[in-house]
């Protein structure tokens, strides 16, 4: 049975190679991977580094499967990366429910996240669940070196009954 706990400075390893291998999944056909591989892991590790605390983690079968985090504790969820042998497991949905539970928990009504835009999989995964498209532009990203178009997508949290 899957468990959501919070990260621990421990932590910060797995979580990087969890965050690494989902990007280099993510990002395939869009950019050599490999070749941005060093400035990603970089990335990674420093901004788990600083923000683990903002990091929720699933743990099966005896390992940590992927990550969620709120960067900034407001609405936005920054990060959502589970490892490419478990996607497809229900892990990403579980932490996307655990955050979306606890972004509503501290008062906000709506949650919204961002990838880049020809990441379908991702695209898929946040309709699927009742995300919508709410913007979409063009900007650098300097783990890419390159301009990349990002979607925007957000969700209201009230229920039917609240409206």
């Amino acid at each position: 049975m899957p468990v959501i706990r919070h990260a621990r400075a421990g932590d910060v390893n797995r979580l990087t190679a969890i965050g690494l291998g989902a990007w280099q999944s993510a990002i395939a056909g869009l950019a050599d991977g490999e070749r941005m591989r060093r400035v990603a892991e970089a990335s990674f590790s420093r901004f788990l580094s600083d923000h683990w605390l903002s990091v929720l983690l699933i743990e099966a079968d005896g390992d940590i499967r992927g990550w969620a985090a709120r960067e900034n504790f407001d609405n936005a969820i920054s990060d959502l990366w589970v490892e490419p042998p478990a996607q497809g497991r229900g892990f990403g949905a579980l932490l996307l429910a655990e955050i979306e539970g606890r972004i509503g928990g501290d008062g906000f009504d709506t949650v919204t996240t961002k990838t880049h835009a020809r990441n379908d999989p991702a695209v898929r995964f946040f309709r699927k669940r009742c995300y919508g498209v709410s913007w979409l532009s063009t900007a650098y990203a300097p783990q890419l070196d390159s301009n990349v178009e990002f979607i925007g997508l957000s969700k209201s949290l009230q229920t039917h009954a609240e409206r």
